[in-house]
């Protein structure tokens, strides 16, 4: 009897000893009914030491999940904080795109070696009927999960509004409060908009950024992350998929590694960093390593969200390059560090969202070719009507789809926009249309949002919406540009052809009356409707008439009108 109680008691004793020993203490679900597509939340106490959480190679949790359909996910988990009896408290967060039993883990990883995982799990996740991520399809779409079709149409919303504005024209109106994600964002949806950029930097989304700087928003932290801003791009990110709108979300931008902005990086070398100029940021390997922590931290808090359309490395990476003309960055220097970081991207991220980056004006050599890059951009400013021309020889020469990401009549924010508003409110217009009718899978986003907003021109995003869903509608994934020529010739066209309609995009230089249209696409057309933005009335519901004559047709009693824009439909 005594025997028999010393064993049961040494068998107490080591489960006991085998509990305490285990790191991964405790794993509670905090969701009560998981759905496909829904944001679903674990809570993971650890108890074992570490310096840095967020040092990846110190230590990681990883969750491991089968789907039903037997395709494997890593999703790496972030940490949260340390309670008050020094264990830890770490986050999973998980999207779901497939209906069903979902079997899961959890793997801790000490210097790169799996010290400790928790037995399988099962939790299943209801269907829905949402659409899922966002994913590249071809020059002028991306596609869903499910399949269907998207193309972007919105507008810049590079930051919320800043505590002091350096414009001397519009200091008012950029500081105006009114000026931030809730409301500029719920316009944009309101009016058939549902995709916009936006910056991470030290007075926006300041997520990496100790210091903060001009804007009440945030506070300066001493922690490896600022939760200020993490916790204002949490926010951010659930807003947007209620409101099914999806963010380009620029990680940096070429602002962050010139002047002040140099000098509080936490990649500084003077503020803990280990680069003593921009140039070794790209080429230093604890700088890297350095950033990579970063991106493992991105994908962990935020990348469970489809709202999320792209992650952009930086803004205008080529600011960068040339901002030391007797010590310019090698091109090199800046392709080669793309490549390894969104190799790195590609393998962390499990929902595969799509990768970008940007250019001002001037081309990084091997930059359009990175493998892992999927949509290369530039900015166009001063230039609008070279944007068709712009897109189709960068899709042509590097077969990706070509994005403008920011583009405007003026750069200059030192000028009074109000001297020529016209000319902006046309442009930004043109600039939509001459986007819908280019092979790009994301119309031009115009900059100025404030400007444009207090000029009402939020609103025209719906009309440009009309016609996008009739292209889409149609396209069954194909949309083909389509040579139709006009006269007189004071009309710029382009043209597109869809599986059953032609669709024709007209801007008018000059006032025109009854134009004629030319082109082998034109030989068997039954009927045309016209429809403009500009011109009340001219809503596309009724036919117009027209005469024929081989392969062209002469539309009648139709007058346009100079600096307006029109769309013809033709079955």
């Amino acid at each position: 009897m005594y025997m028999r109680h010393i064993v049961i008691f040494s068998v107490v004793l080591l489960n006991c000893v085998l509990l305490v020993a285990s790191p991964i203490q405790k794993v509670v679900l905090l969701i009560n009914k998981p759905e496909q597509y829904k944001k679903t939340e674990w809570q993971i106490k650890i108890d074992i030491p570490f310096k840095n959480p967020y040092d990846q190679d110190e230590i990681a949790l990883d969750m491991i999940l089968k789907s039903p359909s037997g395709r494997t996910s890593i999703v790496p988990c972030y940490y949260e904080s340390v309670g008050s009896d020094s264990i830890s408290c770490w986050k999973a967060r998980f999207c779901a795109s497939e209906a069903g039993k979902y079997v899961y883990s959890f793997v801790l990883n000490k210097g790169g070696v799996v010290i400790d995982s928790t037995a399988s799990r099962v939790i299943s996740f209801e269907p829905s009927s949402k659409k899922g991520f966002l994913h590249p399809n071809n020059f002028w779409t991306l596609r869903y999960d499910n399949g269907d079709l998207f193309r972007g149409i919105g507008l810049n919303i590079g930051w919320e509004s800043r505590d002091e504005d350096d414009s001397k024209y519009f200091k008012a109106l950029h500081e105006d409060k009114r000026y931030n994600y809730a409301y500029m964002v719920k316009k944009l949806a309101q009016n058939g908009g549902n995709f916009f950029r936006t910056w991470m930097i030290y007075w926006n989304l300041p997520v990496d950024w100790p210091t903060v700087y001009n804007n009440s928003r945030y506070k300066n932290s001493s922690g490896y992350f600022n939760e200020s801003g993490a916790e204002r791009l949490d926010w951010l990110v659930e807003y947007c998929d209620s409101l099914g709108v999806y963010i380009m979300l620029t990680l940096d931008s070429h602002v962050g590694y010139m002047g002040m902005g140099w000098e509080i990086s936490k990649y500084n070398i003077k503020n803990g960093g280990f680069a003593h100029t921009p140039k070794e940021f790209f080429t230093h390997p604890q700088s890297k390593k350095q950033y990579k922590n970063k991106l493992r931290y991105m994908v962990a808090r935020y990348g469970y969200s489809p709202a999320i359309a792209a992650w952009e490395f930086f803004n205008e990476i080529d600011h960068v390059v040339y901002e030391k003309a007797d010590d310019k960055i090698q091109d090199s220097i800046i392709t080669n560090w793309h490549d390894e970081m969104s190799q790195f991207l590609r393998k962390t991220d499990p929902y595969q969202h799509i990768i970008t980056t940007s250019i001002s004006h001037r081309d990084i050599e091997g930059l359009n070719q990175v493998k892992n890059i999927d949509i290369n951009q530039r900015h166009i400013y001063k230039n609008t009507k070279a944007i068709p021309s712009v897109i189709i020889d960068y899709t042509q020469k590097f077969s990706k789809p070509y994005v403008i990401g920011e583009s405007a009549y003026e750069w200059d924010w030192s000028k009074n926009f109000n001297d020529f508003a016209e000319e902006m409110d046309n442009d930004f217009k043109q600039g939509l249309w001459l986007g819908m009718f280019s092979p790009t899978p994301i119309l031009p986003m115009s900059w100025w949002w404030e400007f444009f907003e207090h000029r009402g021109l939020m609103e025209y995003f719906s009309k440009v919406q009309i016609v996008n869903q009739l292209i889409i509608n149609d396209c069954n994934g194909n949309i083909i540009s389509t040579d139709i020529k006009v006269n007189p010739a004071s009309i710029d066209i382009r043209a597109i052809r869809t599986k059953s309609k032609i669709f024709v995009y007209l801007y008018c230089n000059t006032d025109a009356v009854n134009p004629r249209l030319s082109g082998e696409a034109l030989k068997n057309v039954r009927k045309i409707l016209l429809f403009s933005p500009d011109v009340p009335g001219i809503n596309g519901s009724t036919a117009i008439s027209y005469s024929t004559e081989k392969n062209a047709v002469v539309l009648k009693n139709v007058q346009l009108k100079a600096r307006n824009n029109y769309i013809l439909m033709l079955e």
